[in-house]
C-alpha cells in the first residue's frame, strides 16, 4: 500500500532575514580588529593628512587652502571606500560556501541583497560619522575652519550620508556579485570607482569645463558631495555654483533607488556560479 506525502513549501519570512544578514555584516566586522583599527584610523590619518596639510599649503596667491572646502569630497571618500570594500565579503562568503547556502534557502533574493547592503552601508556610516565628529570637535582650534551648521543641517547631512551609503554598497554589491576575485575587484575600484569620486566636484569644480565638465555633471556622486557641501558649510544653505539642494536630493534618492534595483535584478538572475 502505497502513501502518498504532500510536500508543503517552507517560506522564511522575508525582513528578518535582513535584519540577520545585516546584523552579521556587523558582527563580522567587529570580530576582525584590523579592519576596525582600519575603520578607526582612516578619518583620522585623512583629518590629520588633509587638515594639517591643506591647512599648510598656499597657493599662488598666498592664500591658504581651505580644508572645509574639501570636507565634504573627503567624507564621501571615506563613505565609497568603505561601503565598497564591505561588499568584498561577497566573493569571500561565495568561496567559504555561505552565500550558496542563503541562495538555496527559502527566503527571497531581495532580502539576501538588502540585508548585505543594510549591514555594509551601516559601517560606511560608522567610518562617516567618526570623520564628522572629528571635524566638528576640532572646529574651535584656530587651524581648523569652523563648519558652520544648524541642528537641522546636522540631521539632514546624516539622513543624506545614509542614502548615498546605501547607493555606494548597492553599487558595490552589483560589481562584487558576479566576480570570484578579489583581485578583479580591486581594479574595478582603481579603474572606475576613483575616478568616480575625483570627478564628484571633491576637489575639481563642476565648472570645469570641456569634457571633465560633463562627466562631472553626469556623475551622480557630484550631487551627494555638493548636498553636503550645503549642508557642511552653510547650514543648509544654498551655495552659489552648486546644484540645489532639492536637485541634490532627488538626483542622489534616484541613484540609491536604480542601484538597489539593478542589485536586487542581479542577484534575482539565477547562474551556474551561485552554486560554485
Amino acid at each position: 500500500m502505497s502513501q502518498t506525502v504532500s510536500s508543503i513549501p517552507i517560506t522564511v519570512p522575508a525582513w528578518p532575514v535582513v535584519g540577520t544578514l545585516a546584523q552579521r555584516e556587523l558582527v563580522r566586522f567587529f570580530r576582525q580588529r584590523t579592519r576596525v583599527f582600519g575603520a578607526l584610523g582612516q578619518p583620522i590619518i585623512f583629518w590629520l593628512l588633509f587638515g594639517a596639510g591643506l591647512q599648510s599649503a598656499r597657493v599662488g596667491s598666498g592664500d591658504k587652502l581651505d580644508f572645509a572646502h574639501f570636507f565634504p569630497g573627503t567624507l564621501v571618500m571615506i563613505l565609497l571606500f568603505t561601503a565598497i570594500f564591505a561588499t568584498i565579503s561577497i566573493i569571500e562568503d561565495r568561496r567559504e560556501g555561505f552565500l550558496q547556502g542563503v541562495l538555496v534557502a527559502p527566503v527571497p533574493r531581495w532580502a539576501m541583497m538588502l540585508g548585505k547592503v543594510l549591514g555594509g552601508a551601516a559601517i560606511a556610516m560608522l567610518q562617516g560619522l567618526v570623520f564628522l565628529f572629528l571635524g566638528w570637535l576640532t572646529g574651535a582650534v584656530d587651524w581648523y575652519p569652523v563648519l558652520s551648521t544648524t541642528p537641522l543641517a546636522v540631521v539632514a547631512s546624516l539622513v543624506l550620508m545614509l542614502v548615498i551609503s546605501i547607493a555606494l554598497t548597492a553599487l558595490g554589491f552589483l560589481i562584487a556579485w558576479r566576480m570570484d576575485s578579489t583581485q578583479g575587484f580591486h581594479a574595478i575600484m582603481i579603474v572606475f570607482l576613483l575616478p568616480m569620486w575625483l570627478l564628484s566636484g571633491a576637489f575639481f569644480p563642476m565648472d570645469v569645463g570641456g569634457w571633465l565638465g560633463a562627466i562631472v555633471r553626469i556623475n551622480p556622486l557630484t550631487y551627494g558631495v555638493a548636498g553636503l557641501r550645503h549642508y557642511l558649510q552653510n547650514g543648509g544653505n544654498e551655495i552659489a555654483g552648486l546644484p540645489s539642494v532639492s536637485v541634490c536630493w532627488l538626483v542622489s534618492l534616484t541613484f540609491a533607488a536604480a542601484m538597489l534595483i539593478a542589485a536586487w535584478l542581479i542577484a534575482g538572475t539565477r547562474s551556474t556560479a551561485d552554486l560554485q
